[in-house]
């Protein structure tokens, strides 16, 4: 697939009001090619999963800061199952502790990307991870 075809969804779920870090991700992507979607601040995971659905986006990022990243995780996790996006890429950035990352990769994330990362590393993750 090439990455003028790669849609991606970044989203901002809960209370968390610090969205610098989901913009400057958003930016990179935008330069690498993909075409995004930012569904802005505040998000429910109800509001995500329906956006991904009807973007037809091959690609749902979060972006967490807030420590909430496990609930948000879980419920998103069923709302993939429920509404068939499974086969989606999920990935998540943000204050994610190493404790928690193998957690949130059975909730179906498969890319994990902490405050250190790379814009690099999540552009090449994508192109790497979406068929």
């Amino acid at each position: 697939m090439s990455d003028a075809r790669v849609r991606v969804l970044v989203a901002k779920p809960g209370l968390d009001g610090h969205d610098v870090g989901a913009k400057v991700v958003v930016r990179a992507l935008v330069d690498a090619g993909f075409e995004v979607i930012y569904s802005g601040l505040h998000q429910t995971p109800e509001s995500i999963a329906n956006a991904a659905l009807e973007e037809s986006v091959d690609v749902i990022g979060l972006s967490v800061l807030s420590g909430a990243h496990m609930p948000l995780c879980e419920r998103l996790h069923a709302l993939m199952i429920e509404q068939g996006l499974e086969d989606r890429l999920w990935i998540i950035g943000g204050n994610i502790p190493e404790a928690d990352r193998e957690a949130v990769k059975a909730f179906g994330f498969r890319g994990v990307f902490p405050t250190s990362s790379k814009l690099d590393d999540i552009v090449g993750f994508i192109r790497e991870n979406v068929a």
